[in-house]
């Protein structure tokens, strides 16, 4: 395995660590990743799931307006892991009315 591969590797299983720990710890209040509480994430699960999404929910919207996009679409190939569908991720952020939307981002 080379460096390149080794470095995604690590990435990934630190990033699963960080974002599937809270279901598996029962107290856990909440861990930052990029800017966004990991349990505000649920708010958006619905809106970036599914065939037919409905629209993101207000609290949604707030938490990625004030997310760091650039950070979180790096991991973005891994997030069907929780259930959300990356390829959905540019909508979302559009329909939340964020129009600088981070090349990572786009689909």
């Amino acid at each position: 395995m080379g460096n390149n591969d080794t470095r995604i590797l690590m990435q990934f299983a630190v990033l699963a660590m960080v974002l599937i720990s809270p279901i598996m710890v029962k107290e856990v209040t909440s861990l930052t990743v990029c800017k966004i509480d990991t349990n505000d994430m649920q708010k958006c699960r619905p809106a970036v799931s599914g065939n037919n999404p409905p629209p993101p929910v207000n609290e949604c919207c707030a938490m990625v307006k004030s997310a760091d996009l650039a950070c979180f679409c790096r991991y973005k190939f891994y997030l069907p892991i929780l259930g959300i569908d990356p390829s959905k991720i540019a909508a979302l952020v559009a329909k939340c009315g964020v129009t600088a939307i981070p090349r990572n981002c786009r689909a």
